[in-house]
């Protein structure tokens, strides 16, 4: 069995090979302009150990994948009284859907589609407030990262979601008819775009991920970070949630809790083993990474690290 960086190195490598990219998002302007042969991959094994190849350390925008967090925070302050405002299910509709909210009483299916992520935001907004919220996610990242330099929230992309976030707004309004949005809509929404705004490399990704890999544990400082009862539950709505109406095919590809982000990054774990992070800005028709797709359907047939193997590898096997 190879090693862990020739594994990389080498799907690095098939990667540049692939001329069909998908499409970068174009609806908010700084993503528009980012290049399209972008390609990283990070992985952190269960010793702490950092295997990257390409752009894996190049930052960029992380978008949705910080609703990994902002759950984090939330279910950590607020426990199972969350799942009074938002469901666990998974919705079968777009990211940025509105039609389900009608007839289900404002209560969105689950806290990876945007208006399930703007309730998580008006949580934390209620716990911490606008700015505290804001300052709390960027903490997160940065103590989890284990290489804070050049982690940010990006204040012109913040600024750009926000001009941008018609549909957001109208989530948030809409929700807040059902008075399922307690805080005045701007605070909420502003925590929503700065979260979205975060921005990192594929090594910062992964390692910030370990703690999902571990059980709740920061691999960096022994620290619980949540419990593994939280834990457990944020890995089985990435599986079931974490790429929109692509989840199922996700699954079925790469077996393992995912959640994807349109900057074109993606954060994969495979529990007990590893903390993976991939980025290419190309999308595929349901928003997620066409090539970082690819990339992780490759990495599982090389390691065995599919939840759905019955025979998987062991951490000791593959270093």
């Amino acid at each position: 069995m190879a090693d862990l960086d020739s594994i990389v190195a080498e799907i690095a490598h098939d990667m540049r090979g692939i001329t069909e990219r998908g499409h970068v998002a174009d609806y908010i302007p700084p993503l528009a302009c980012v290049d399209p042969g972008k390609f990283g991959i990070a992985v952190m094994d269960a010793g702490g150990g950092a295997h990257v190849a390409g752009d894996a350390d190049e930052a960029f925008s992380i978008q949705s994948l910080s609703k990994v967090f902002g759950l984090t925070l939330a279910i950590t302050l607020e426990g199972s009284a969350l799942w009074t405002r938002v469901r666990q299910e998974p919705s079968g509709s777009a990211f940025n859907s509105i039609v389900q909210l009608e007839s289900e009483q404002g209560i969105p299916r689950n806290p990876f589609i945007n208006a399930g992520a703007i309730v998580i935001s008006d949580i934390l907004v209620s716990q911490l407030g606008r700015l505290g919220a804001r300052q709390a996610l960027l903490d997160f990242a940065l103590s989890q990262s284990g290489a804070p330099e050049g982690l940010f929230i990006d204040e012109n992309m913040a600024q750009q979601e926000r001009e941008t976030g018609f549909r957001n707004a109208a989530l948030a309004n809409y929700m807040r008819t059902f008075g399922n949005i307690r805080n005045p809509i701007e605070d909420t929404l502003d925590l929503y775009f700065h979260q979205c705004a975060l921005t990192m490399s594929c090594r910062q990704l992964a390692g910030i991920g370990g703690y999902l890999m571990t059980g709740g544990v920061d691999l960096h400082s022994g620290r619980m970070v949540t419990s593994v009862s939280n834990t457990r539950t944020i890995m089985a709505l990435m599986m079931m949630c974490g790429h929109y109406d692509g989840s199922g095919a996700f699954a079925i590809r790469v077996g393992l809790p995912g959640k994807s982000g349109v900057g074109g990054g993606i954060l994969a774990i495979a529990p007990g083993l590893a903390s993976v992070a991939v980025w290419s800005p190309g999308l595929n028709a349901q928003g997620n990474s066409l090539l970082g797709t690819l990339a992780l359907e490759k990495l599982v047939q090389k390691t065995g690290w599919s939840v759905f193997n019955p025979f998987p590898l062991s951490v000791q096997k593959i270093t």
